[in-house]
């Protein structure tokens, strides 16, 4: 009975003290708890950034809206702060810029969109940048008396546009070359580019290395086939040749000085292949040159496989485009994987005209000054450039589609105020400077 008893007792002191010890445990846990959720939401907001914040809201603007004055929200001012804020805070040759956005731009249609007014635009003076500017498209410089075309940006869809900066772009492009290889639209893209990154300002600081590719001007030639400027604080090198065909050109008799031309349709051109080991972007384009009376200026003939193509009969020139747009997309997809400079390549889509009531040569006009006359607004989903898109697909080679927001701003080509003004005759197939152009770079930039 004794044992029994001490039992019993010690029994009892065992359960109260685990009464007590549970007792005890719940108070601290709910203290401890109630402490640490106080830091949650602040470890939620250094780690987790809203996906939201990235995307612009245009769920309640009309797919058809032709206002270019719509505004986008307050989610795209803060992309911008941020973005300002990372150019400020980024150092020389540590990360990248826009590093934020880079889930964002893999699934983004940067062709759909809307132009919206924006009165920070243009990024430079149409007064100035004389150093870059052909004076061909400083259309301030002529007698046209309205520049609204200039005051707009385009905003894609749904997708994340870093703003323009241009200390910031020479950082992300350090010891690296950014090339253009195309026609005239393509030497346009390249001057819109050296006037944003040096503000339209004199830049006596940036080099012409020119020579280095040799690229100097021949003796009796009107211009050099291309050219080179290089940034010497970050090394950045700028480059522009032309290849209006992206054909490869050979004299047929180099003897002759005035010999024809063989255009290999299937071979890019040498100058291409001579130096893409240099590049880490490049930019492509082709298209206003493939017509009859280009090729008889220029005395081109047209080769495939190292043979005239045209001995019994005319070969189609669209055939002929889609040959070359094919031949060169496939070209560059063979080389990438083998580019150490982790190279990446954007065809650029076809700059549209905008010839009215006539073509070039037979009184044809664009004497629209209205921005956006005819909407602002792209809703498809695949490019107008067919050739181009189709080209691409199953490629490494990425297209940069310019021709459906190009086609809304007839407005902004130089018309009739040519510089040598001759009667009856407009320019609306090149854009005057600054204008819409400085949108495909930053289109460009936005991808790269």
């Amino acid at each position: 009975m004794k044992g029994g008893n001490i039992i019993r007792v010690r029994g009892g002191h065992l359960s109260i003290a685990l009464v007590v010890l549970m007792f005890t445990t719940i108070l601290l846990w709910s203290w401890d708890k109630s402490y640490f959720a106080s830091f949650l939401p602040l470890t939620r907001q250094q780690y987790m950034i809203p996906l939201s914040e990235y995307v612009v809201n245009v769920a309640n603007s009309s797919s058809t809206s032709t206002n270019p004055k719509d505004e986008i929200g307050n989610s795209e001012d803060k992309m911008k702060e941020r973005s300002n804020n990372r150019d400020e805070k980024e150092q020389p040759g540590k990360g990248s810029d826009y590093s934020d956005a880079d889930s964002i731009s893999k699934v983004c249609n940067y062709a759909k969109g809307r132009w919206v007014e924006d009165n920070r635009r243009p990024w430079y003076s149409g007064l100035g940048c004389k150093q870059w500017l052909s004076i061909m498209w400083a259309c301030r410089l002529t007698k046209r008396k309205d520049f609204s075309y200039e005051g707009y940006r385009w905003q894609p869809e749904n997708c994340y546009m870093p703003e323009f900066e241009r200390s910031s772009f020479l950082r992300r492009m350090q010891n690296k070359t950014l090339a253009f290889i195309g026609d005239s639209l393509g030497r346009q893209q390249f001057q819109s580019l050296m006037c944003m990154l040096t503000g339209g300002e004199e830049s006596p600081e940036v080099e012409d290395v020119g020579k280095e590719y040799g690229l100097a001007k021949a003796p009796r030639a009107r211009r050099p086939d291309g050219w080179v400027y290089r940034f010497p604080d970050t090394n950045t090198t700028i480059l522009y040749y032309w290849s209006a065909s992206l054909s490869d050109l050979e004299p047929i008799n180099r003897t002759d000085p005035a010999t024809n031309i063989a255009m290999h349709l299937d071979q890019p051109p040498a100058f291409m292949r001579k130096f893409l080991h240099e590049f880490n972007v490049l930019v492509l384009n082709t298209g206003h040159h493939w017509n009859r009376g280009k090729l008889e200026a220029n005395r081109w003939v047209m080769y495939v496989d190292g043979k005239p193509v045209e001995e019994k009969k005319p070969l189609d020139m669209g055939k002929a485009k889609n040959l070359t747009v094919y031949s060169i997309a496939k070209w560059l997809d063979s080389q990438l994987p083998r580019h150490r400079r982790n190279l990446k390549v954007f065809f650029r889509t076809i700059s549209p005209r905008h010839f009215f009531n006539g073509d070039w040569n037979t009184g044809g006009s664009c004497d629209n000054m209205i921005p956006m006359s005819g909407g602002s607004e792209v809703v498809q989903d695949g490019s107008s450039d067919i050739v181009v898109e189709s080209a691409l697909k199953g490629t490494k080679v990425k297209i940069l589609d310019i021709t459906a927001i190009s086609q809304l701003r007839d407005e902004g080509h130089v018309s009739r105020y040519t510089r040598r003004a001759i009667l009856n005759t407009s320019d609306c197939l090149h854009w005057c400077l600054p204008g819409i152009p400085d949108t495909w770079n930053e289109l460009l930039l936005a991808q790269i």
